[in-house]
């Protein structure tokens, strides 16, 4: 060993010594900080599942790939840092001596060969994210980036480690060739060989080499391990878990999708009739309040912007960003978290459970950040302003874009139930809403024998459960079928088509009540619970007798879909639901429905998103269209799409019961989707949900192109395929009450 090796390896050993200490102490200080939270026992359930959906997405990046250029880049550099972690491991007997290499394997062409590969197209990868990151850095001239809010600096630093390692790595190698100490052949390793002959034959450039690679890999590791909420960085390791802890691993949509997670109270779901807001918790009040896997969810985060591209409320004008509400909460639980370890906290009566000694060694930033409210405007230093809170749809836009499985949803709903719950603090308008959940059962406060009113002058008669002895399907109306007027006529289309076909079926009729979605999404877990108790107990009664295979209802509206079929099971409630574009689609396909009138002007479809994202229901509203633009063997007429569609849907802005709140701030959502769908020169937009028609029509109406644009369910155009003499007009879908 030469002096200038006793060098180079003293300094690798230093830097290396420092680096590791810092980051066992940064993992340690991050383990404690999750394990803050309340616990999650149902995330250890199906272990063998979670390995597998986690070595799928990982390994096979199946959620970055959907992203074309920028997945497979960072799938290059992804496997580049695994597997070129063993030319670091290499490095450390280069700086030793210049002909150094790893043992057993360090020889093998084959390895040679590997780890050239993947060293240049991990540069290329990384080179190509560089470039995306600087086209969308926030500062570039027009437009709102997905970058904007977060750390740039850490990002620019990571990438530029990225290709610093991987350089130096062909240097290395490049000086081996060039003192003839190389012991792969130039077949295996073509372009370090090509670096070797333009470098000199500096035997000591081995090792100095290899220490500057050493010393940019550990100054990497110093900087992450000084910054624990440098989650750019640290997503390479929380990752696999944050994926592998996933809500629900095998459902084909993000875990967070779908149903909501169930209220809880130190790991088990909340009975509220032994609930007690003094010894159970309501919501989440503190960031301590989150589960670990939430904890675990904001120290995840990439800040790659992902979610907040795809947010209704960031891309109109809202205070809302996913990235930005998740950001804040990480950098509020790690400033907190000294005092929380510290054995500080509220209890659920508000009283500090620390004593004053062992809360005297803290800072007065830590304790001002440990005084601040999880919810409050800018007057109130709240962490989360009620702004944002407010204006999230749960489209779940955020959700299925995630690369690392956060459920934003989960979190913004669980906040909200604190709020409402305990606080009473929600937007006014909202009020009327739940009110008439209440009393009425349903959000209009509709009387409720009016609830079959829509039957009146259809030609044939609905049966109600319990007046026929058998049917196939339970129709279930909701009550915007049931109640709102635009919605009716769909209600009236289906039932047509059901009877045209020759589909048994039967209705509860003044039986039915609420789904209880508006309540659950807003954050009111007692009413949802109140109205859903008591149509499991109507449905359970309705479906007596019958095994879980033939207890089938069909729904028009995809948060009743959504809400039957996904979270009633929550509550003893086992149905097999279907939406009515389903049922409708197989119908069609087994011939009981022929369209035989094609649709003229052009026909464009806008997904729901409890039905399309949220249920990766996109394929069945499509077949329907497609027949009927296609009726009487027709073959020259395609659905038209808007630009995003399908799980890239742009919401309506009803969700999360926006659909009784007024939109005060920014662009109203519908009118932004109203003018995509306009943009497609489509004289009809086909929809599959009523709040959608709701929204959209209101936003046709506002552009004043309600002569131009017509929005109507997909069973409205099927039916006038199918039936064109119930259509006068091309308007009307079903023959008028009366």
């Amino acid at each position: 060993m030469g002096s200038v090796q006793i060098v180079t390896t003293v300094l690798a050993a230093a830097i290396t010594a420092v680096a590791v200490w810092l980051a066992v102490r940064a993992v340690l200080k991050m383990v404690a900080v999750i394990r803050l939270g309340q616990p999650a026992p149902e995330r250890f359930a199906d272990k063998g599942t979670r390995a597998k959906t986690m070595l799928v997405e990982t390994a096979g990046h199946t959620r970055m790939l959907r992203w074309g250029v920028v997945g497979a880049a960072h799938w290059f550099v992804m496997v580049g840092f695994i597997v070129l972690s063993l030319l670091v491991l290499e490095a450390y007997f280069e700086v030793v001596s210049p002909t150094g290499g790893l043992p057993l394997i360090g020889g093998l062409a084959v390895y040679g060969l590997v780890t050239e590969v993947i060293a240049v197209l991990g540069t290329v990868g990384i080179g190509v994210l560089i470039a995306i990151r600087v086209r969308n850095r926030p500062t570039r001239p027009g437009g709102r980036s997905r970058f904007t809010g977060s750390t740039m600096w850490q990002g620019y630093f990571v990438e530029a480690v990225v290709l610093a390692v991987l350089v130096m790595g062909f240097v290395i190698r490049g000086f081996k060739v060039a003192t003839d100490h190389f012991e792969y052949p130039a077949w295996a390793t073509p372009v370090s060989h090509a670096v070797g002959a333009l470098l000199p034959a500096w035997p000591a450039g081995v090792s100095v080499a290899a220490l500057i690679k050493i010393a940019i890999s550990m100054t990497w590791l110093i900087v992450i391990a000084l910054n624990v909420t440098m989650g750019v960085a640290w997503h390479r390791f929380l990752a696999f878990f944050n994926i592998f802890f996933k809500r629900e691993p095998a459902r084909p949509a993000g875990s967070g999708l779908g149903p909501l997670r169930p209220m809880t109270s130190n790991g088990k779901p909340l009975d509220f009739e032994e609930a007690d807001p003094e010894k159970d918790q309501f919501g989440v009040a503190q960031v301590e309040q989150f589960t670990w896997k939430g904890l675990l969810d904001f120290s995840t985060c990439t800040e790659c912007g992902r979610c907040q591209s795809q947010c209704p409320a960031w891309n109109t004008g809202k205070p809302l960003s996913p990235k930005l509400l998740v950001l804040s909460l990480r950098d509020h639980a790690y400033a907190k978290a000294p005092y929380l370890l510290a054995g500080g906290g509220k209890d659920l009566t508000g009283e500090e459970k620390a004593t004053a000694a062992q809360l005297a060694h803290l800072d007065v930033l830590t304790l001002a950040e440990a005084e601040k409210p999880l919810i409050g405007d800018a007057e109130a230093g709240g962490v989360i302003d009620p702004d944002v809170l407010w204006s999230c749809t749960t489209c779940g836009a955020c959700v299925e874009q995630c690369p690392v499985d956060i459920e934003h949803v989960d979190h913004i709903v669980d906040m909200r139930r604190y709020q409402v719950l305990i606080e009473s603090s929600f937007p006014s308008e909202a009020g009327v809403m739940l009110r008439n959940l209440e009393n009425k059962g349903n959000p209009w406060g509709a009387p409720q024998n009016t609830r079959e009113d829509w039957t009146k002058g259809l030609g044939f008669e609905v049966p109600r459960v319990g007046e026929v002895d058998d049917f196939e399907y339970l129709f279930w109306v909701g009550c915007a079928g049931a109640f709102e007027d635009r919605a009716k006529k769909t209600t009236r289309a289906v039932a047509t088509l059901l009877n045209e076909a020759g589909v048994s079926f039967a209705i509860l009729g003044e039986g039915e009540t609420c789904s209880g979605d508006p309540a659950r999404r807003i954050g009111n877990e007692f009413v949802f619970q109140m109205l859903a108790q008591q149509n499991v107990e109507t449905l359970n009664e309705a479906f007596e007798g019958r095994e879980q295979a033939k207890r089938k209802i069909v729904a028009t509206c995809p948060h009743c879909f959504n809400t039957l079929g996904n979270e009633y099971g929550q509550l003893g409630g086992e149905f097999e639901v279907v939406h009515h574009t389903q049922l409708l689609a197989h119908l069609v396909s087994t011939g009981r429905l022929t369209p035989v009138q094609p649709v003229d002007g052009g026909v464009t479809y806008h997904d729901p998103c409890y039905l399309g994202r949220h249920n990766r229901v996109f394929a069945a509203p499509r077949e329907v269209l497609g027949s009927a633009l296609n009726g009487g063997g027709r073959a020259d007429a395609d659905l038209i799409e808007m630009p995003r569609n399908s799980e890239r849907s742009f919401c309506c802005g009803a969700g999360g019961a926006r659909m009784w709140m007024e939109e005060k701030i920014g662009k109203r959502i519908n009118v932004d989707r109203v003018e995509e769908a306009m943009s497609t020169g489509a004289r009809t937009v086909a929809v599959g949900c009523p709040f959608c028609s709701t929204m959209l029509n209101d936003g046709v109406n506002g552009k004043g192109a309600g002569e131009q644009v017509e929005v109507v369910d997909v069973a409205s155009v099927l039916l006038r395929s199918v039936r064109p003499d119930t259509a006068p007009g091309g308007k009307e879908t079903a023959p008028t009450a009366g």
